[in-house]
């Protein structure tokens, strides 16, 4: 964790640095456990009460603003710790982050065809070549994904829930790319497979999206059910999410970097979950995020 901020480095490659933010600094469930204490009577996360935790992210939810947007000067501050602890270069500290408003579709936002505005663009993705800022994507289940182009210095942040996946959001993406050299891409915490219970007709709505879209080869859209469901009670499945993300990715051209399985949002307290709000019925919880952010490297370096 990087200066008491629940958030996390998951690579440093070049002038580029990916993280991934969480909403508490420790697992809140396995610490009541240890304790003999019922999550229900603890201030952070109580049952019938909105959680929004020590670093929510979203503006969305209800949340008090100000200390949304607090939070988001402490995330953009946390990045810039990391990149002057650098012992290799002298790095200009980021100027700015990015958000979308996020609709679980398939548009691609191009930042450096716009100007900076105080309404978010309605996107589930953002590309930049742009050095100097960062690109945050948004979740609490669904599958977060950041792109780095070493060749060319672009980079991507893509949020993919089933809608996404369903939709091409991630081929989409990866065709703002320069096609000939090779993309990299990271992962961060979403919903396992454990805990991703659906109705079949979700299944099949994602199996004839990514026919359409072409997001996989043959071979695995026609063991698309064996590759990412399982049998659940009552007629329902469960689907491998980040599964099938990484292999539209592979599918795309692109190298996953990062091992799965990845850290599960509803199991983990230590992150915010909208299945979990639900489950609890709780109102509202937080939004965390995967950043991946470009320095500029000082001209005296």
């Amino acid at each position: 964790m990087i200066n008491k901020i629940p958030m996390t480095l998951l690579a440093q490659i070049d002038d580029v640095v990916v993280f991934q933010t969480a909403a508490f600094l420790t697992d809140v469930l396995n610490e009541l456990d240890s304790t003999s204490q019922p999550a229900e009577q603890t201030a952070d996360f109580q049952v019938g009460q909105a959680n929004y935790g020590e670093l929510n992210l979203g503006l969305h939810v209800n949340d008090d603003a100000a200390k949304v947007l607090h939070n988001r000067m402490c995330l953009l501050s946390g990045i810039n710790e990391r990149f002057l602890a650098s012992k290799r270069f002298q790095y200009v500290p980021i100027k700015r982050l990015h958000w979308v408003s996020q609709v679980h579709g398939n548009n691609v936002h191009n930042v450096d065809a716009t100007t900076l505005s105080m309404t978010p663009v309605a996107a589930d993705a953002m590309v930049s070549q742009q050095q100097g800022i960062g690109l945050a994507i948004m979740t609490a289940d669904c599958v977060p994904i950041v792109l780095y182009q070493p060749a060319t210095g672009q980079i991507a942040a893509i949020h993919a829930g089933w809608q996404g996946l369903a939709c091409g959001v991630i081929k989409k993406t990866v065709n703002r790319f320069d096609s000939t050299m090779p993309i990299q891409a990271w992962i961060g915490v979403c919903i396992s497979q454990a805990n991703y219970e659906v109705n079949t007709d979700v299944r099949d709505k994602l199996l004839a999206g990514c026919k359409e879209n072409q997001a996989l080869s043959e071979t695995q859209l026609d063991d698309f059910v064996a590759l990412f469901s399982i049998p659940s009670q009552d007629e329902k499945i469960k689907l491998d999410l980040p599964k099938l993300a990484a292999m539209q990715l592979e599918t795309a051209g692109v190298t996953v970097i990062n091992d799965l399985p990845v850290d599960c949002s509803y199991a983990d307290s230590r992150y915010y979950s909208y299945r979990r709000q639900t489950h609890l019925q709780q109102p509202a919880t937080g939004r965390m995020a995967l950043v991946i952010a470009r320095s500029t490297q000082s001209s005296d370096s």
